[in-house]
């Protein structure tokens, strides 16, 4: 019995100093060889039961130092998405008057040309509340293009950016119709059925539209 006893206890020593070691090699953790050498002062029928804790407490800290690694990681790349943002923002503030083709949203598209309109200016920049009634939208006729009659509930002014035609306005029974080609302005008051032609067969006919909205601001039909 004596014998016996001797042998567990060198076998447990020597499993307790073999896992010491390698944890200390691989791991270079002095809180791990604290455990394994609290398990050497249990009794020698503890020990193992002792040194598979202390191997689920090591196993556990490094799932939890690789969760804070990554954590980490994603906080640092969302840092630099905000950043960007942030930065992108902060020029669009410092330019709040310039818009470019993609600013514009097609409302009427076909074959023989298009609508396109501008955000409303308090949605751009808060500078730009003070003009919250007026829109900006553009038309585009094809040559040889007809546009049909229509009418908004804003009062209209446009300016010929390119191109000619004829445009006609009917407003209170009264038909009023005019040649128009490049640099030219006209009117179309709110409600008032207008409808054009582009007369020329090579050039498109471009008219940039001021719309001042007069039922809710920024929004017209």
């Amino acid at each position: 019995i004596v014998v016996l006893l001797a042998t567990l206890l060198c076998a447990a020593a020597a499993v307790a100093s073999s896992w010491e070691d390698d944890n200390l090699h691989h791991h270079g953790g002095h809180k791990s060889g604290r455990c394994v050498r609290r398990c050497e002062d249990r009794p020698w029928h503890q020990r193992p039961r002792c040194l598979e804790q202390c191997r689920e407490e090591e196993r556990e800290k490094r799932q939890e130092r690789s969760r804070h690694e990554a954590d980490d990681r994603s906080g640092k790349g969302s840092s630099e998405d905000e950043r960007e943002r942030e930065q992108e923002k902060e020029e669009k503030d410092r330019r709040p008057y310039v818009f470019d083709r993609r600013s514009f949203r097609r409302v009427v598209r076909s074959e023989q040309g298009s609508l396109r309109v501008l955000r409303p200016f308090d949605e751009v920049s808060r500078l730009l509340r003070g003009i919250r009634d007026y829109r900006v939208a553009v038309l585009e006729a094809n040559p040889r293009s007809f546009v049909v009659p229509s009418h908004t509930d804003a009062h209209c002014i446009c300016y010929v950016a390119e191109g000619e035609g004829v445009v006609t306005t009917i407003e209170n029974g009264e038909r009023r119709s005019y040649t128009i080609k490049q640099g030219h302005v006209f009117v179309a008051p709110a409600g008032a059925v207008t409808y054009l032609a582009n007369t020329d067969g090579r050039k498109k006919l471009v008219i940039t539209k001021i719309l001042h909205t007069i039922s809710v601001p920024g929004e017209f039909q």
